[in-house]
């Protein structure tokens, strides 16, 4: 099971209970003193806000401390926990609590038996607790095809031990933990690890999730790294077997951990539901000269990274330069044609990378396509750009640079008709204490000219990691509407608190009032957002509970807080 990191206790509650009990009467004791047992019991959340997870065996969701004081030893013999405040308890398929260790050491003993879901449950054992801390957690087990909309409450209502009662907590205050989908999970299928999403909602209402398959560890380009689908027919309860839509397979005679493709971006063409998706393959190994490494095979240790040192170089060719790939499917995601090479009808010569920026593209209202760009240009240093398409994907032009030392960044179209960028910025990776926030930047004219935004650097904090922008439109009252949502870990100092946040005027403001927190623990970061319908918003990130989670969000959630 993978160890659940604890950002934080919330909603303490803390009670000590002192009974003094009679000892059994000995022969030649004739004061019988009394034994005291003296035992602390903390209750709390995991965190503020976590996920419980479909497709998941099952998800942690209280924390229980137990502080031995005066005795050497304690009998645990009853835990009652309250489901009172969920929103239906039949989502629940199996709780149970387990012994976790003392901190020092893991452990994994069940306390009690497997219970069903009920509105009070009561777990009893005979249960020694013989370490000065003792940690237990509550697991709940979720059923499949469940509303994701609905949440989970469960709270301890007493812990005893054979002394008596030692805490009788309060309801815990809140709405309860917001249900998710484990849509892809550490070594699943045979995977080591999933990154890398992007989101979109076909024409048809599919939902499309892409994603690095990391086939053999967690690293970045150079790997055996392919381009995952999954795709959702029903708002995301229920998701179809992988894809694979990018694998350039044994390409040039090297093995696939030679052949790579990574970070990629899903584009849906609204005017006819074309959809693309980009990726960035590299061929081999760059050394550190940026020369091209002979003779590789399954037994080479070689390993280079595109934005590392001189992983892509200025050119062309494959063993020159990183490779730009685009597939496409017309039959809403079901099937991908062979890729298209974009670098030499894109690339500048002397960049020394032109990549997809992972996420999502879009289509503007005159039916051009935007897919969010970057790259390393002829020093070495990072841009962010977009590339579009005025003939429905069949050529592709690329912009100039709308800021530098900036890489993987987003895109909307705004009201007035200009394309907002907002970008991750390298410079927040060393500014968590002092200024920090995203660079974004509009152009009027398809990224001909770029006007940094008055928020730029100053709004948006990040801890230097990829973030999500979307545009949602939906209608109120009978009147059209929009609003701006961002994702990211909000943080400048590590990848936690994943949060979604809303602008009502253009990205000018991001109200605090309005953010929603999804998953206070830390995970790797990344995500994306789209529009499931006008009343619901999903998200993929990168969480502290699967690598890879897809939640849903009610609009009035969201503007209504």
């Amino acid at each position: 099971m993978r160890v659940v990191t604890l950002i934080g206790f919330v909603f303490f509650l803390t009670f000590i209970f002192t009974p003094v009990h009679a000892g059994n009467k000995e022969k030649g004791d004739p004061l019988n003193k009394p034994t005291e047992e003296r035992i602390t019991a903390t209750v709390s959340n995991l965190c503020a806000q976590i996920p419980v997870l479909t497709m998941k065996s099952e998800s942690p969701v209280i924390l229980f401390r137990l502080n031995l004081e005066d005795s050497k030893t304690s009998t645990l013999r009853e835990i009652r926990i309250s489901l009172a405040g969920s929103t239906d308890i039949h989502d629940i398929e199996s709780l149970r609590i387990v012994y976790t260790g003392d901190g020092s050491s893991a452990a994994n003993r069940q306390f009690g038996e497997i219970s069903s879901p009920a509105p009070l449950i009561i777990f009893s054992d005979r249960f020694v607790v013989n370490t000065a801390i003792s940690y237990f957690q509550l697991f709940v087990k979720l059923k499949t095809n469940i509303d994701l909309l609905h949440r989970i409450n469960a709270t301890c209502e007493s812990i005893e031990t054979v002394s008596g009662v030692i805490i009788k907590s309060e309801k815990t205050a809140g709405k309860g933990l917001r249900i998710g989908v484990a849509l892809k999970q550490h070594n699943e299928d045979n995977v080591d690890t999933y990154r890398i999403p992007g989101l979109a909602t076909t024409v048809k209402g599919t939902l499309l999730a892409i994603y690095d398959v990391r086939r053999d560890g967690k690293k970045d380009l150079q790997g055996d790294i392919d381009t995952g689908l999954s795709r959702s027919t029903d708002g995301g309860k229920s998701w179809e077997p992988l894809r694979i839509v990018l694998d350039k397979g044994m390409w040039g005679g090297l093995p696939q951990k030679f052949n790579g493709i990574s970070d990629p971006c899903i584009l849906v063409n609204e005017q006819n539901n074309d959809i693309f998706i980009a990726g960035l393959w590299m061929f081999g190994v760059l050394d550190e000269n940026g020369k091209w490494v002979e003779k590789l095979n399954n037994n080479s240790s070689d390993w280079q990274h595109q934005w590392r040192g001189k992983g892509s170089q200025p050119g062309f060719s494959e063993k020159e330069t990183c490779q730009f790939l685009v597939t496409k499917s017309t039959d809403d995601g079901r099937t991908w044609s062979e890729p298209v090479n974009l670098t030499c009808m894109c690339k500048n010569k002397e960049w020394w990378l032109w990549a997809p920026a992972p996420g999502h593209g879009i289509t503007l209202r005159d039916g051009t396509l935007v897919f969010p760009t970057q790259g390393r240009d002829s020093t070495g240093r990072g841009f962010s750009n977009i590339t579009w398409s005025k003939d429905n994907g069949k050529t592709w032009k690329t912009s100039t640079a709308a800021s530098r030392g900036t890489t993987e960044n987003m895109v909307v179209q705004l009201r007035d008709g200009s394309v907002m960028i907002n970008m991750r910025d390298g410079t927040n990776r060393t500014n968590s204490s002092g200024s920090n926030g995203r660079a974004i930047a509009v152009s009027p004219d398809l990224g001909k000219t770029w006007t940094s935004h008055p928020t730029s650097r100053g709004s948006l904090i990040e801890p230097a990691c990829m973030a999500s922008l979307h545009k949602h439109i939906y209608t109120e009252n009978g009147e059209k509407k929009s609003i701006l949502l961002f994702s990211n870990p909000n943080s400048k100092s590590g990848r936690h608190h994943m949060t979604i946040n809303v602008s009502f005027d253009d990205g000018a403001s991001w109200p605090e009032k309005n953010w929603i927190l999804l998953d206070e623990g830390l995970g790797r970061g990344y995500s994306c957002l789209t529009s499931v319908d006008e009343q619901t918003i999903g998200i993929l990130y990168e969480g502290s509970q699967s690598d890879l989670i897809f939640q849903k969000i009610a609009l009035n959630d969201l503007i209504k807080p």
